[in-house]
């Protein structure tokens, strides 16, 4: 039987939509001016808007402070280890 992993705790903090704290961060995927994709402890994280920093990034802690315009926050549960497993058998596998 498989054992379920305790869900870590993940805390999203926007104000005034000009800047956003967030803890429970794994890892900063990709980021622009206008996008940054994070790993969370609860799915992928994707902040869309203008002229967006990411100013501070300790992952060690999991925290990560962004500024700029922010005009869309999203979440979604796909995970990127699994895609990148099922891209590498497939690749395989039409060799």
């Amino acid at each position: 039987m498989e054992e379920r992993q305790p869900v870590k705790a993940h805390k999203l903090v926007v104000t005034n939509r000009k800047s956003c704290t967030a803890t429970g961060v794994l890892d900063v995927l990709s980021f622009d001016l206008n996008e940054i994709l994070l790993e969370t402890e609860q799915g992928m994280l994707l902040m869309k808007g203008t002229d967006l920093h990411v100013n501070r990034l300790t992952l060690e802690k999991g925290e990560v402070d962004v500024s700029g315009s922010i005009d869309s926050v999203s979440y979604s549960s796909a995970n990127v280890q699994k895609k990148q497993n099922d891209e590498n058998f497939f690749s395989k596998l039409f060799k």
